[in-house]
């Protein structure tokens, strides 16, 4: 599977969509956050590339 910023994932736990906001392939990490956005902003986390399970059928 190829990331790109802007892509939006689900992750292997089953929770998500999650928008993909940068990719550290060097790293095998990428940063995402809550889809969609809430009004008041969200949370940017950290998670390894092999929690991501597969890429929402909206963005696919």
């Amino acid at each position: 599977m190829t990331l790109h910023q802007g892509d939006c994932i689900k992750l292997r736990s089953g929770e998500g969509p999650f928008q993909v906001i940068g990719i550290d392939d060097d790293h095998d990490r990428c940063w995402i956050r809550q889809w969609p956005l809430d009004p008041h902003g969200c949370p940017v986390f950290e998670v390894a590339l092999e929690q991501i399970s597969t890429l929402t059928e909206e963005f696919e």
